[in-house]
């Protein structure tokens, strides 16, 4: 029965992969910097290790004695946050170096890199109407400040242990996910999450105005967590030897975002513009070509159907009186 470490297993995509692991019977090392309080969820069946990645001699510890690696584990959140930490975000390529360098010294088999779709070439993305990011378009690359040079780094290295050192990794691009068990307030939530947040506070309060960063014409696509575990799995266990996208391909508007979340709440609110809000890039879309060919397979739930789900998960929560509230599931197979 392999054995497989999740890093970045306190967080919202880890926390969620940990617990299909464990569901399909692997035995799971989780490994976050957070104290185990603070985590999404928590699982009492597998391994949990409250370790700093960013030194090597933790990532030797957190990979010993296993045969797989997830990493996700990094320093990032929205755009608010990634604008304004840039030197934080980009620290997070000691964690995917060091787990590297142990993975090879440890004899781990698969590694799996969480990348980004912030290694795309800003140039490429100044439409909203953008037709999809092509994984050739990270080159030449003007990835996003920090965050995606970072990322892309992190690639790039993937690649060459693969290349030097016959580590079998594998690279997905995440575009935007969202879903229940995540943050949705405090700095570093997306904007998903902080619209149902918005709109659920508007209609607890009686206020009929939401704030919106930019002019809410900016795209994006977003993608279920249901559909990025699927993801994550099949592109590990897959021959895809490239970085490959893991996003939907249903873009939308910020401004139709709202319009679906104002919908499932049955409120209306008047729309104030921040202009000089972070906004990102006006423009992003996920080209699902490749992973169509290679696993016959993309993300597809809808995105109205996982906002429904999302804002009834995040209203309960508020309703309970934590605004990010960590629950702790006790998983037993």
């Amino acid at each position: 029965m392999k054995k497989i470490v999740v890093t970045g297993a306190g967080g919202f995509i880890a926390g969620h992969l940990v617990k299909e692991l464990l569901k399909e019977g692997y035995t799971v090392r989780a490994v976050d910097i957070k104290p185990l309080n603070e985590w999404y969820q928590v699982f009492s069946d597998a391994e949990n290790l409250v370790l700093d990645l960013r030194l090597r001699e933790n990532c030797c510890q957190a990979v010993n004695g296993f045969n797989e690696v997830f990493n996700l584990a990094a320093d990032m959140g929205g755009m608010g946050f990634i604008e304004n930490n840039k030197a934080a975000c980009m620290i997070s390529v000691l964690i995917n170096t060091h787990l590297l360098i142990a993975s090879r010294d440890c004899g781990i088999d698969r590694f799996f890199y969480a990348s980004s779709a912030c290694v795309y070439n800003g140039d490429k993305q100044t439409d909203p109407n953008n037709p999809g990011l092509k994984e050739a378009d990270a080159y030449p690359a003007l990835a996003e400040d920090g965050y995606g040079w970072e990322k892309l780094f992190g690639e790039r290295m993937c690649r060459h242990f693969m290349e030097d050192f016959g580590l079998i990794t594998r690279v997905a691009r995440f575009h935007n996910v969202y879903g229940p068990f995540g943050t949705y307030d405090g700095g570093r939530e997306k904007a998903p999450v902080a619209i149902c947040r918005k709109v659920i506070e508007a209609s607890i309060t009686g206020n009929k105005e939401i704030t919106i960063w930019g002019d809410g014409h900016q795209t994006r696509s977003f993608m279920y967590i249901g559909d990025s575990i699927k993801g994550i799995i099949d592109i590990m266990y897959s021959n895809i030897e490239e970085p490959i996208n893991l996003g939907s391909s249903e873009m939308v508007s910020i401004n139709q975002l709202v319009d679906i979340v104002e919908d499932i709440a049955g409120y209306k609110l008047e729309r104030k513009y921040d202009l000089n809000a972070p906004r990102g890039v006006r423009g992003r879309n996920s080209d699902n070509t490749l992973i169509k060919e290679y696993l016959n397979w993309e993300p597809s739930i809808p995105l109205v159907k996982g906002i429904e789900i999302t804002y009834d998960w995040i209203k309960e929560q508020m309703a309970e009186g934590s605004k990010d509230k960590k629950e702790i599931n006790k998983f037993n197979n």
